[in-house]
């Protein structure tokens, strides 16, 4: 077993254990029962929550913050990484997520996705020119004129005047100016992070689907849609683009839509995305084996998530996959079927989640540890 080359590739088990804290564990474990391995740690995500963070540290970057507006226009501090080479990754949730918002004061009519455009704008100004971002987990749904205006787009009604970038500005819309946007932009490669495939607008799109849960009622939800539909029109009108035929562009309250018909961003499945920002073929070119994971295999974890991102790059190289898991629900073993050959649940049966989550640092090293000995036994035989 001396020499061996394992990569730990998992997404973090939420509430419990960070996708790092994974291949530390591993780590440990691998030191105590093979001799000379070598583990190399890439963290993962998939475009949701602590997307940034993860490629950041898988990419060996630095996290970086801005002063920027939150969704309700006040002063927070935000973060994203600085990747080298002039890249960044900023995560939407930072400066204009849901969680930004007391539950008393979400309204998609008022909040704004301003803040993410100023992240973009500090990234810019830092040398940047390769850009991705994460749009899950807004608190908006603004189409992006929030985001916009920040970049120096200029939104008019058919009076001329300026409008606020927020939801309840969208009906208004009439006009779309580039004139005064930074000219750095043209500069730029942008890449959105989105798994979803709604359109703009219609009983799929972004107001239907996400706004109940930004804090928009019936009134609120009928207002919304019928703003997005003028804006949709304008922006075909200003780029020749009908985001109703974009899958996305509904993502993010159409923050897709914006980015990608006014900067020409490539919408990409975000664990796709994470993969190539962390270098990950590359990385395992020379691996004997692969560690994936994630709190949960179930249905879900063969929707474009982590494990099935990872086993997909890593059966295309030819190397071998292993996951180990917090615990196993409907329709796991689905995950043969994108290559993974062995799937480790760390909790006993029968013991409780609330449990299996305070004790999941001994579980996780306990597992590891179990899999390792089985590892050595059957490569000495």
């Amino acid at each position: 077993m001396t020499g061996m080359k394992i990569v730990c590739a998992s997404d973090s088990f939420k509430g419990s254990l960070s996708s790092m804290r994974t291949a530390e564990l591993f780590e440990s474990a691998a030191e105590e029962v093979l001799s000379g391995a070598r583990v190399l740690r890439i963290p993962m995500a998939d475009g949701g929550e602590g997307t940034a963070f993860a490629v950041t540290q898988a990419a060996g970057g630095e996290t970086v913050s801005a002063m920027v507006h939150d969704p309700l226009m006040n002063i927070i501090e935000a973060s994203y990484g600085m990747l080298g080479g002039g890249r960044a990754v900023i995560e939407m949730a930072a400066a204009s997520g849901l969680v930004l918002v007391p539950e008393d004061k979400r309204d998609p009519l008022i909040t704004t996705s301003y803040g993410t455009g100023e992240l973009i704008l500090d990234a810019v100004e830092r040398g940047a020119r390769d850009i991705t971002i994460a749009i899950g987990g807004s608190a908006t749904n603004d189409g992006g004129m929030g985001c916009m205006s920040a970049l120096g787009y200029v939104f008019r009604d058919e009076k001329g005047h300026k409008l606020a970038g927020s939801g309840c500005s969208l009906g208004s819309v009439a006009s779309i100016d580039a004139k005064e946007a930074d000219s750095r932009l043209a500069e730029c490669r942008f890449t959105v992070m989105c798994d979803v495939e709604n359109p703009l607008t219609g009983p799929d799109g972004a107001t239907y689907v996400y706004g109940p849960q930004k804090g928009a009622d019936e009134e609120s939800l009928e207002m919304l849609e019928d703003g997005m539909e003028v804006y949709r029109n304008v922006l075909e009108i200003t780029t020749g683009m009908d985001c109703d035929e974009v899958p996305g562009a509904g993502a993010a309250g159409g923050m897709g839509a914006a980015l990608y018909a006014l900067l020409g961003a490539e919408l990409r499945p975000g664990i796709e995305a994470v993969l190539d920002l962390a270098g990950f073929d590359d990385r395992i070119r020379d691996a004997d084996l692969v560690i994936t994971g994630e709190g949960r295999a179930d249905a879900q974890s063969l929707m474009g998530k982590v494990m099935q991102g990872v086993a997909f790059r890593a059966w295309n190289a030819g190397v071998p996959v292993t996951a180990i898991v917090g615990s196993l629900g409907e329709g796991w073993e689905g995950l043969y079927d994108c290559g993974i050959k062995e799937v480790i649940p760390i909790a006993p049966e029968g013991m409780s989640t609330e449990e299996a989550m305070r004790r999941a640092e001994e579980l996780y090293r306990a597992a590891a540890v179990k899999y390792l000995l089985t590892l050595k036994q059957t490569v000495v035989q």
